[in-house]
């Protein structure tokens, strides 16, 4: 059962009527923010998973109660940044778009603010109708930092809420500042941008702002354009029946010359497409560590100093790659010689099974050709395979789960990149080999961490040639 907001305040029946079906919501964040634990907590697990259209990243839908009308929850597939360069960033950023979602809400971190504030103020760019969730607060207080919500609420100019997901501390809260969200507009845009750029922007808004309405933010659809985001200018050409494309392609249209006036600016300054994104991406980086430091205090002097001491050693151009080499082969080590005993144990238990159902079958009178089908072929292929195989798979994946907890599996890639570089793949697909040992099935689906299409590819089709758990020799 979704939770009811005992908040206070002005209820929707003062607003515009809702549609029938409810409030449509967006919920998003970084990976390993507690997202989907705030998504379960507000809805009660009553939920339903399903594609965007035309992709195969699942988003999960679910309703919660809010004055008596219902919200409908779409959990966004995590992302950290709205770029568009996997799936799960594209669909993330075409469902705030053109969904039609009446709100989103951002999860964040409270213990790594920063990291998270890039997606925030993307989102912002696109939408002022933002909630910001600054969630794990208890997480947060363990490590001695502190977030001023008040503060941030003020910087960024969206309603803020703090919760501890897991507790359901502040879930009532968030539920009654989303009104707050509904109504919510922005004075000044999330991010200024240097002169030039705001210049290119101005430039191009207010024809654009003439074609699209109100379906999408002009600015943002404009700072797309600029830096020749396609896949964004196709799916906005999708929902304009191809105007957008045609009348960037004419002069004489308000949105061609504007289009090639905001290019002039641009020229003219000497910044080309490249320089643009860099840009951009420098200032909301430097944007979410200005409005970070104003936020967040850190009641532990240095608290990344330690962090830096193992990134000297762990990364370190001599010692980064050997000592790589030793904990992948204690990982090894431990999981083939810890899988001996339970696979010896499963073995034998499964052959004493088996002697027991061969009798059964002797003694029915079960025809050979049905007790060997039966006994020699099904029986035997299964046990073996879950004796040989489940016991490594689940010592090995657990571990390599601390791996990822710990951060070593960025350090990793990081290591590793420089030499996937030479062969025309991604340090990612590091990553993916390693797992590919414990299981192969899961290293190639592993592949869609890796962002480029075609290092997407290469790391699918290289992967198969890895020794995975089913391919080890094994004893007879």
């Amino acid at each position: 059962m979704g939770l009811t907001s005992s908040s206070t305040g002005r209820g929707l029946s003062e607003r515009k009527k809702p549609p029938a079906d409810g409030i449509s919501i967006a919920l998003a964040g970084n990976p390993n923010v507690g997202k989907s634990t705030v998504f379960n907590a507000l809805t009660g697990m009553k939920q339903h998973t399903g594609n965007w259209t035309g992709k195969t990243v699942s988003t999960a839908r679910g309703r919660c109660t809010m004055w008596r009308e219902d919200i409908i929850l779409t959990d966004l597939p995590g992302t950290y940044s709205l770029m568009a360069h996997s799936a799960e960033e594209q669909v993330a950023r075409d469902f705030i778009c053109f969904s039609g979602t009446k709100g989103t809400i951002i999860v964040c971190d409270a213990s790594c603010l920063e990291r998270n504030l890039n997606l925030v103020l993307q989102v912002l760019e696109i939408t002022p109708h933002a909630l910001v969730c600054v969630n794990l607060l208890d997480e947060a207080a363990k490590k001695k930092i502190t977030v001023d919500l008040e503060r941030l609420e003020e910087l960024l100019g969206v309603p803020v809420c703090g919760t501890a997901a897991r507790s359901g501390a502040g879930l009532n809260e968030m539920l009654g500042r989303m009104e707050d969200m509904l109504s919510n507009t922005l004075s000044s845009p999330p991010v200024i941008y240097d002169e030039p750029i705001e210049a290119a922007i101005a430039a191009l808004v207010p024809a654009l702002e003439e074609m699209l309405g109100e379906r999408i933010s002009p600015r943002f659809a404009a700072l797309r354009i600029l830096e020749r985001c396609d896949d964004l200018i196709a799916t906005i050409n999708a929902n304009t029946c191809g105007a957008l494309s045609a009348a960037m392609a004419d002069e004489g249209t308000a949105i061609g010359a504007a289009y090639r006036q905001a290019q002039k600016i641009l020229s003219d300054s000497g910044m080309d497409t490249a320089a643009l994104r860099d840009s951009v991406v420098t200032e909301l980086i430097l944007a979410a560590e200005r409005t970070a430091d104003c936020c967040v205090t850190w009641g532990i002097p240095d608290y990344y100093e330690r962090d830096r001491k193992i990134d000297n050693i762990l990364t370190h151009r001599i010692w980064g790659l050997p000592v790589m080499l030793l904990i992948l082969t204690l990982i090894f080590f431990i999981t083939i010689k810890g899988a001996n005993y339970p696979s010896q144990w499963l073995s034998e238990a499964f052959e004493s099974l088996g002697k027991v159902l061969r009798n059964g079958l002797d003694s029915i009178d079960s025809p050979p050709w049905l007790t060997g089908v039966l006994m020699d072929g099904i029986y035997r292929v299964l046990t073996w395979v879950v004796s040989v195989m489940l016991p490594p798979m689940a010592i090995f994946f657990p571990m390599f789960t601390i791996l990822e907890d710990v951060g070593y599996l960025p350090r990793a890639a990081f290591n590793l990149d420089r030499y996937f570089s030479r062969a025309n793949a991604c340090g990612k697909q590091a990553l993916t080999m390693a797992m590919g040992l414990g299981c192969n099935a899961a290293g190639i689906t592993g592949c869609r961490i890796i962002d480029s299409p075609r290092e997407r590819l290469i790391a699918i089709l290289t992967n198969n040639f890895m020794p995975c758990n089913g391919r080890f020799p094994q004893p007879l």
